[in-house]
């Protein structure tokens, strides 16, 4: 069964006069490579969703259309059609202005079902890389006199994750007096011989 929205009839109706025909398009050949694919409303676009996942979507704007697949960074794509979006995994067909910018029909739903078979077969994206911490931050000269005075405190401090080393740090480089900053150097010290990490207590 064809399911459609009427929602995305509505979006079509709405967009610009070159983009209607390529909407329409794009549409049809969604629901012939994939008859059990259902169509949505997400970020005020529509989206093609299958098996629970989305698998492509499409928009309009004032002077191109664009297509694209949320897992285009796992697809075949030889002919290097697709382009990526930013550092994204969604890989798109690039900027629309006329149906003859499209790839072959034949082409298209090729990559449909490239899409179609990635959410029966269960494949999920690489994990995206954690960014790097590249805020600005230095261990004080004072800081590391006290704690190589202690071998086991040294020796704790460096093999902390850098997340750890900066919550000793900060804890005593924002201490607004000489006598706290003191005290918690010394509390820190203490805590790190003990292989302890500035949070211990709240660890379970």
């Amino acid at each position: 069964m064809v399911q459609y929205d009427t929602r995305v009839d509505e979006y079509i109706k709405k967009a610009a006069s070159f983009a209607q025909p390529i909407l329409t398009h794009l549409r049809d050949l969604v629901h012939e490579a994939c008859p059990d694919v259902t169509e949505t409303i997400k970020w005020n676009f529509p989206h093609f969703e299958y098996g629970g996942s989305i698998l492509c979507s499409m928009a309009a704007f004032k002077k191109h259309c664009t297509f694209g697949f949320w897992k285009a960074a796992l697809m075949n794509d030889p002919k290097g059609i697709l382009e990526f979006v930013g550092k994204t995994a969604m890989g798109q067909l690039g900027q629309i202005t006329d149906i003859s910018d499209l790839p072959a029909d034949k082409i298209i739903k090729g990559f449909i079902l490239q899409a179609v078979k990635l959410t029966d077969d269960g494949a999920k994206l690489p994990a995206r890389p954690k960014p790097e911490d590249k805020t600005d931050w230095a261990i004080p000269d004072y800081f590391l006199k006290a704690i190589r005075k202690n071998k086991a405190a040294l020796k704790t401090f460096e093999n902390f994750s850098l997340g750890n080393k900066k919550d000793y740090i900060t804890w005593v480089t924002e201490a607004k007096t000489e006598i706290t900053r003191e005290k918690r150097l010394a509390q820190a010290i203490e805590w790190m011989a003990e292989g302890k990490i500035r949070n211990w207590k709240y660890v379970k």
